[in-house]
């Protein structure tokens, strides 16, 4: 029988990236080192990141920031992508029009491909970790990705992806402890950044 332990999962969204989403901003560059900084004394086993230039970006600029020799991690499935397709009749009525609006913007072939992955994430970053000792991973991604997961640990509908926003480079911990559902440690954190450097990636109208 394979033991199992506690493995808290640190899950960052991208810092702010320009225009056209090759690379981070001045402002999105500082916002990852400073995450890099909040982290730094966490004994990560692995940083893992999606595959795109500003996920990418802000992982190295994260891991530069670490005190040890972590491993370096590219996963599709920490990609970008819608990872639930809901239907119609399961979403709630008054909003069901506009959800399905939102989801059909995107290229039909990333709709087929997210839930594939979606379930590659669940597999690879949630639940208890193998062997006697806690597990810490980080994983640098998207607000798809940073919803979905802290969904499926609030035991939520498959749908509810939905309508949770993440700011760039916000941080949320989520610990997968034998025997216990999982439990939400902070949710969208803020408090590496200053003021200035708080909310980006918001839509304007949800910005504190």
């Amino acid at each position: 029988m394979t033991s199992s332990a506690t493995r808290y999962l640190y899950i960052a969204r991208h810092a702010e990236a320009s225009a056209d989403e090759t690379e981070l901003t001045k402002n999105g560059r500082r916002q990852a080192s400073l995450l890099g900084e909040r982290l730094r004394d966490v004994p990560f086993a692995a940083v893992h990141h999606g595959p795109l230039p500003r996920a990418a970006q802000t992982a190295q600029l994260v891991h530069e920031q670490l005190r040890r020799d972590v491993p370096l991690r590219v996963a599709e499935a920490a990609g970008d992508y819608v990872p639930y397709v809901p239907r119609r009749e399961e979403l709630p009525r008054e909003s069901a029009d506009r959800l399905v609006a939102f989801v059909e913007q995107v290229p039909e072939d990333e709709r087929t491909r997210g839930p594939e992955l979606a379930r590659d994430a669940l597999a690879r970053f949630a639940g208890c970790a193998e062997g006697d000792e806690p597990r810490h991973e980080l994983v640098v991604t998207h607000a798809f990705l940073v919803a979905w997961l802290v969904r499926d640990a609030l035991d939520a509908p498959a749908w509810r992806w939905m309508g949770l926003n993440h700011s760039n480079a916000a941080l949320t911990v989520i610990r997968y402890t034998p025997g216990m559902p999982a439990s939400l440690v902070v949710v969208n954190d803020m408090s590496h950044l200053p003021e200035e450097l708080r909310w980006t990636g918001f839509p304007p109208e949800l910005r504190i």
